[in-house]
């Protein structure tokens, strides 16, 4: 799958995000999980050149197990709201890479907390018809709380009386990370997978391998294209 976004108007775009936005599938998870995947881009604010990375873990463990990278050029503008016209062709890439897709991908980015429940995690779903969720490191949209200090406290995050996400505080004394589902999961499924792939750090394993590896790949020490580890096993 190809995607390019670079000849869409901001009003194009609303359209096409109102559409995708019809796609979305809110129902419980209702299939195991053996493999999570966490994606990532990394771009400088101006620059057309964008790193992206897909990086498999056994969900068990949280062991990687695999990673996709792939270098592409983009052209939209940097506007809020209308970040995934920019990184998502990249992600669309790196998932086609993979011979067998992961069982959800969390993206470093916001799901349906968004003006128009259309945030990275959510468009990149519903294009590519999987479990995704998102997980962002600043709040884009809606109303929260201050979660207590302490790991595991969360509040909701809400358009008026809409629960769309959570804010978590991931680790004591640290900033909230903040949680929506993408697509084919609901609002508990994406805090219990994000519950479960907490370890020592302020982000969950998946987008912190995922940022990992792209910094790896934009830095020069991996290569493009898709790479089973060492310990390659599916579960």
């Amino acid at each position: 799958m190809n995607i390019h976004y670079h000849d869409l108007t901001l009003s194009e775009a609303k359209a096409m995000q109102e559409n995708l936005r019809e796609n979305i599938q809110s129902e419980p998870l209702n299939k195991p999980i053996h493999t999570i995947a966490g994606a990532d881009i990394s771009l400088d604010l101006y620059s057309e050149t964008i790193y992206a990375g897909i990086v498999i873990l056994r969900y068990a463990d949280l062991q990687p197990l695999a990673y996709s990278l792939v270098k592409s050029t983009n052209t939209f503008p940097y506007v809020p709201g209308f970040l995934a016209f920019r990184e998502v062709p990249a992600l669309v890439q790196a998932l086609a890479q993979i011979p067998i897709a992961p069982d959800v991908i969390m993206v470093d980015g916001h799901g349906i907390a968004h003006p128009r429940r259309m945030g990275i995690a959510t468009h990149f779903g519903t294009l590519t018809n999987t479990a995704t969720l998102g997980c962002a490191k600043k709040i884009l949209f809606g109303k929260w709380p201050e979660p207590e200090a302490i790991k595991g406290s969360y509040t909701l995050i809400k358009d008026k009386e809409e629960i769309i996400g959570y804010a978590m505080r991931s680790k004591n004394n640290v900033k909230p990370i903040f949680i929506s589902p993408g697509n084919q999961m609901c609002l508990q499924d994406s805090l219990n997978i994000t519950v479960h792939c907490l370890r020592n750090h302020r982000l969950p394993e998946p987008t912190r391998k995922a940022h990992e590896f792209v910094n790896r790949f934009r830095t020069g020490e991996l290569e493009e294209g898709y790479h089973e580890l060492p310990n390659w096993e599916l579960f």
